[in-house]
């Protein structure tokens, strides 16, 4: 294994100090990303951390993979989430693993709360800690955009993560912005970020990778290349990207619409995939190592106000998950009112999923009279309505009134306060993902690490259990996902894009790994998986969390599914099968 990749760069906010750990042990056990954050992340949170307090680490680590091969493009953050109270972990893409892995580290730990904003530069190896108190309270595109990406130094590979406005006020879904348009989305690490009084974080990389073998390594790299670019499944992700799932999921009733109260348009939406392509798609881009290209830019041109043939022009990134979120899951009709949904949840740096859920819910909440005119302070919401969704994301991002402070704390906090239960959509503290599949993407989102659609991907075998007419017993459907989401650790340590997954299978992985040096069986990267899962499920129990009282939300096995009405009592023996597979045979995995 390279020697570099084993090197852990430590960070001390509050004493502005810095030092490197070599960490081969640590990489030889959890292989890099995601395998290695756990461990990290076991070692450096104390039990009990306030996720907002300085004893919260947020750790950044690549894997072997980054960024030599096709795909194996995305670095791992791992933290305490604000928003859920365990586990917190998000994948970003972008150059993020590029740069962090060509200054010369396997991972990144920060500690501690500066006593003003700070951003920090990883620039040769070396840390600078830098006044950011100019920067606070700037957008994050402009954060970066105008000052950072002028004022410091390096190009190609260097990446630029910083907060917006929902950060700084500890919005517990603030998002990490990479490159504009790539995210450290969900489960609040931006929040963290502003907690600590850290704005930025600039790293920039100019070392090599060795290649043991480079024969060896370049034929294969060849092989992948061709198969990423010529293959059938990767080209939906180049000439549509995941918004190519809203037609075929509205058409089959697996779009949740306004809050789940429906799972389909009457008409294809106006923003599907394919209308959007037609209308406003201005580019494509692609991450480091990677030659899909699966990042699609809308244009959005608005008039000015004023001055006639005068417009702004604006490039929105957007898949299927902002698209459902601030889309279908708003009732939204316009095309242009989606993007400028998304544009805004940019803007002031909000996870896009979680926005959308909790304007939801807030929605509803306001037409059954929940909430009032005097709590939104004279907002009315109704469904499709772009200008009243603008400005409470804009409150929300300030946390300014009780209600849009409460909000900024998610739907489950907001139902709590306010009522609205049977309707709030939150699994484990997270709110729901774009696809009302059937009873595998339930339990995904219920038992998975993240409680993310990608965590062990449940609505694609719902798409199986369709073509098969029925549901698996319990039992079955719990060890499928198991098994999936144990694969996905690998690929999440190695680190490869979870869009690659069909691209690497165990051979391809087990060969990328031989070429550079680290021979693994296939049965000792299954075992990897599992124990990787299982420390991080240990983490969440740590933390209080249990999957035998976790609530099941109500609309959401109240509303039918393409396979039907799915049962509490069915999710609920899913769920008693996971727990025993999460567990193993030897009780928690790395509990300690």
């Amino acid at each position: 294994m390279d020697k570099a990749l084993t090197r852990v760069l430590r960070i001390d906010l509050t004493k502005k100090r810095t030092w490197v750990e070599e960490r081969p042990n640590l990489f030889e056990k959890g292989l890099g990303g995601a395998g290695v954050a756990i461990e990290l992340l076991y070692e450096l949170c104390p039990k009990d951390a306030d996720p907002l307090g300085p004893e919260n680490p947020i750790i950044l680590a690549v894997g072997p993979l980054n960024p030599l091969f096709p795909l194996a493009s995305k670095a791992v953050a791992m933290f305490k989430s604000p928003h859920t109270g365990n586990l917190g972990e998000s994948h970003c893409g972008g150059r993020v693993a590029l740069a962090l892995r060509l200054a010369g580290f396997g991972a990144l730990a920060i500690q501690g709360k500066s006593d003003v904003p700070v951003y920090l530069t990883v620039h040769r190896g070396r840390v600078q800690f830098r006044d950011a108190r100019a920067l606070w309270g700037l957008s994050s595109s402009l954060t970066a955009g105008r000052v950072l990406r002028e004022i410091e130094p390096g190009s190609g590979a260097r990446t630029i993560l910083r907060i917006g406005r929902a950060g700084e006020r500890l919005v517990t879904y603030a998002n990490v912005i990479a490159e504009t348009y790539r995210h450290f989305g969900r489960l609040g690490l931006g929040a963290v970020f502003g907690s600590k009084n850290l704005k930025a974080l600039v790293i920039s990389g100019t070392g090599t990778i060795p290649i043991p073998d480079p024969p060896r390594y370049q034929k294969l790299y060849r092989e992948l290349w061709e198969r990423a670019t010529r293959s059938d499944h990767m080209r939906k992700y180049h000439d549509l990207g995941t918004a190519q799932n809203i037609r075929p999921l509205n058409q089959i009733g697996a779009l949740p619409v306004r809050n789940l109260s429906a799972t389909r348009y009457n008409e294809e939406p106006a923003f599907s995939g394919e209308r959007l392509a037609e209308g406003f798609l201005g580019r494509r881009l692609a991450c480091s190592a990677c030659p899909v290209a699966c990042i699609h830019l809308a244009i959005l041109r608005e008039p000015h106000p004023v001055e006639p043939y005068f417009y702004k022009t604006t490039f929105v990134s957007y898949d299927h998950e902002p698209l459902y979120a601030l889309g279908s899951m708003l009732g939204m009709e316009s095309p242009e009112g989606v993007l400028k949904l998304i544009d805004s949840a940019e803007v002031w740096g909000l996870d896009a999923i979680t926005t959308g859920v909790v304007l939801a819910w807030a929605t509803e909440a306001f037409a059954r009279g929940l909430i009032t005119e005097q709590d939104t302070v004279g907002v009315k919401p109704s469904w499709g309505d772009t200008q009243a969704y603008l400005e409470m994301i804009r409150r929300i991002a300030d946390r300014k009134g009780e209600l849009y402070w409460t909000l900024g704390q998610g739907v489950r906090a907001a139902s709590e306060k306010y009522g609205g239960q049977e309707f709030a959509l939150h699994f484990g503290g997270n709110e729901m993902p774009g696809y009302h599949t059937g009873p595998g993407a339930l339990l995904t989102y219920l038992s998975g690490s993240r409680h993310s659609h990608l965590d062990s991907a449940g609505y694609a075998l719902d798409q199986d259990c369709l073509r098969a007419g029925q549901n698996p017993p319990p039992e079955e459907l719990a060890c499928r996902l198991f098994a999936e989401e144990a694969r996905r650790q690998v690929l999440s340590s190695a680190v490869i894009c979870f869009f690659g997954r069909n691209l690497y299978d165990w051979e391809t992985i087990q060969t990328a790994l031989g070429v550079l040096g680290i021979e693994k069986s296939k049965e000792e990267l299954m075992a990897l998986g599992a124990a990787i899962l299982r420390q991080k499920y240990a983490f969440k129990v740590r933390e209080g969390f249990s999957l035998e009282k976790l609530t099941v939300p109500m609309r959401a096995v109240e509303t039918p599914t393409p396979l039907g009405v799915i049962s509490e009592d069915y999710l609920r023996k899913a769920l008693a099968e996971m727990e025993q597979l999460l567990r193993g045979d030897d009780g928690l995995a790395g509990d300690a």
